[in-house]
């Protein structure tokens, strides 16, 4: 999302600015360019030069140092800028932002943005809580500028309070989903999604389940897509291992019959029905509530295993005004399978892969699909990573009401 990107980075005076410097490398191996401004106080916690080494432009650090007569420098770097961020935003910084004052470079640059402009205050805990500091950020927000709420931890100041900085990688989340719905068109505004992702567990015993080689990663970045394409996005998830997309509420559960539960108590309020997890087709008849041990000489073991319900098809039954879009993985027959897949559960969409390809199989970072509609459509979506290729799906089946991406 963020290949080609031109972001300016505007450093404020708070010891989280040490930070910057990782968060500046992140964003770079996103593919953005990135410019920083900083200001005087700035200086004190990380050098100009280190910042100007990661991104190969120079640093600006004084409104007057103007080294390139055909322009002004404040001016250019933010018609230059496709977003900036503000990170650290400390309490004098957002006081000056939202009285219009401009007396350094930074505040200077940011009077004369026009691009998207993402907040991230840090700062002690009274201050933030500060009515004077709420006040400003309300005008922020009112103004048009994103913040992004600061977390709650260990601070400098050696107790625990709502001010710190959030995790980079939440940072960078936040900056792509920021750039995406100012810069994709909202073709999912105004829309109730619900994802579901992950493999399905099935209890044994309290130490032991069945599940399958889901990874969930799909149906994350469904999430993340239908949330940037400006969705309210609801994503029932089984996974653990994998990040929530910014904007997103998540709803954890384990079994399939959890995740019916979950996907049946959304289902009326819902627009589109993304069914991508992948459910055991049997659960344990009779699990145990302790750990089955071992007997000593026996070589057998049975369970007794009854069908889970049939969620996918049971969604089509009921369907209304939800467009309802399933997934099938395949190792042979693929487009065989998925298509008497698509008609006998009625779904409205199928999203099919092969994966016994590892390269774009279970925990693959990447996939390649079959995109098939219940009117005949079939759209081959070529290898690519899973976010741009969920982009490309949600592009296909909103071509339907002739939205483009």
């Amino acid at each position: 999302m963020l290949e080609k990107v031109k972001i300016g980075v505007f450093v404020m005076g708070g010891i989280a600015a040490y930070k910057v410097p990782e968060l500046v490398r992140q964003l770079i191996k996103k593919g953005a360019q990135v410019q920083v401004a900083m200001t005087q106080s700035a200086q004190e916690f990380v050098t100009p030069l280190t910042l100007q080494v990661l991104t190969k432009r120079p640093v600006l650090t004084h409104t007057f140092d103007e080294r390139e007569p055909s322009q002004v420098q404040h001016v250019a770097m933010a018609d230059w800028c496709d977003l900036a961020l503000v990170v650290p935003a400390t309490a004098n910084g957002l006081a000056k932002m939202a009285h219009g004052l401009a007396d350094d470079v930074v505040t200077t640059t940011l009077l004369a943005v026009t691009a998207p402009i993402l907040v991230v205050p840090a700062m002690n805990v009274h201050m933030y809580e500060n009515p004077a500091t709420q006040r400003n950020l309300a005008q922020l927000r009112a103004d048009g500028l994103t913040i992004m709420e600061p977390d709650t931890g260990f601070l400098a100041e050696g107790y625990e309070g709502k001010g710190r900085l959030p995790e980079l990688h939440r940072i960078v989340a936040q900056v792509e989903r920021l750039y995406a719905r100012t810069h994709l068109p909202q073709s999912l505004a105004g829309k109730q999604v619900i994802v579901s992702a992950g493999g399905t567990r099935e209890r044994i015993d309290p130490v032991r389940y069945i599940s399958n080689d889901s990874s969930g990663k799909m149906g994350y970045a469904m999430a993340q897509a239908a949330d940037w394409l400006g969705a309210t996005v609801t994503l029932v998830s089984t996974t653990h291992s994998l990040l929530p997309p910014e904007g997103v509420q998540v709803q954890e559960v384990a079994s399939a019959q959890e995740l019916a539960q979950a996907m049946t108590s959304h289902y009326d309020q819902m627009d589109y029905v993304v069914m991508a997890a992948a459910v055991s087709d049997y659960r344990v008849k009779y699990p145990h509530d302790q750990k089955i041990k071992k007997v000593a000489g026996q070589t057998d073991w049975q369970l007794d295993l009854v069908a889970n319900p049939d969620i996918l098809a049971q969604l089509g039954q009921t369907k209304r005004q939800q467009v309802l879009i399933g997934f099938a993985a395949e190792t042979q027959n693929l487009l065989e399978h998925a298509r008497a897949k698509l008609s006998k559960k009625g779904a409205d969409w199928l999203i099919a892969n092969d994966v016994s390809n590892p390269a774009i199989g279970f925990n693959s970072d990447k996939n390649q699909v079959y995109v098939l509609g219940a009117q005949g459509q079939e759209v081959l979506l070529p290898q690519q990573s899973k976010t741009s290729l969920a982009l490309a799906a949600w592009q296909v089946i909103l071509a339907e009401g002739e939205e483009t991406l």
